[in-house]
């Protein structure tokens, strides 16, 4: 396993922070998945698609952009009509994939190099989260395994809903310091963790 600099550097400060006298509204932290992809069908192959990721995965996902699945270990959801957002815990999900998805199905982009992937999760991480994105946050509008393809000014986000209120952000490497910049002065008003 190659060993990942995160591109947080010195903006990454653990412990607690902000205004804690109503508690810890929330948990922040930066995840490290081995694999970040993006699979994409040609017009009329997403449902070989869909099955191809599902082989590979083991998760079943519904047909189109915003369904999504997440367990422990992986997580995907549709960014775009046949395009979907896989992160696996393990390294090699591209070359995996890439088997099963062949030419005439579609292709596959490894994308763990260019992409960061964050957390948060708490009780007001759904307010946190509405402080940035004019997206429904409430599960009934974002159910757990759903994604949001989104952006805040000029830092695109990928936004998996990945636990009763908890959800991960996938956002390019070069806009992470900021954006967690932001999203811990966001964060201060409710009291935050960072670990």
């Amino acid at each position: 396993m190659v060993e990942v600099l995160s591109p947080l550097g010195p903006v990454w400060k653990p412990g607690i922070h902000g205004n804690t006298k109503a508690g810890i509204g929330v948990a922040l932290s930066e995840l490290q998945p081995g694999s970040i992809v993006e699979a994409a069908a040609w017009p009329g192959t997403a449902k070989k698609l869909i099955t191809a990721i599902k082989t590979v995965t083991g998760l079943a996902l519904p047909d189109g952009a915003g369904g999504g699945k997440a367990t422990d270990a992986k997580t995907a959801f549709g960014i775009a009509p046949g395009r979907f957002l896989i992160s696996d815990q393990n390294e090699g999900l591209a070359a995996s994939l890439s088997a099963a998805i062949t030419a005439e199905i579609g292709t596959v982009i490894d994308l763990s190099h260019g992409r960061t992937m964050l957390r948060i999760s708490g009780a007001k991480a759904e307010w946190v989260l509405a402080k940035f994105f004019a997206i429904d946050f409430a599960l009934q509008a974002f159910p757990l395994g759903a994604g949001r393809a989104t952006s805040h000014h000029d830092i695109f986000a990928q936004i998996q809903r990945t636990g009763q209120s908890q959800f991960d952000l996938t956002v390019f490497r070069s806009f992470a310091r900021s954006f967690w910049t932001e999203l811990c002065h966001a964060s201060e008003e409710v009291g935050y963790e960072v670990s």
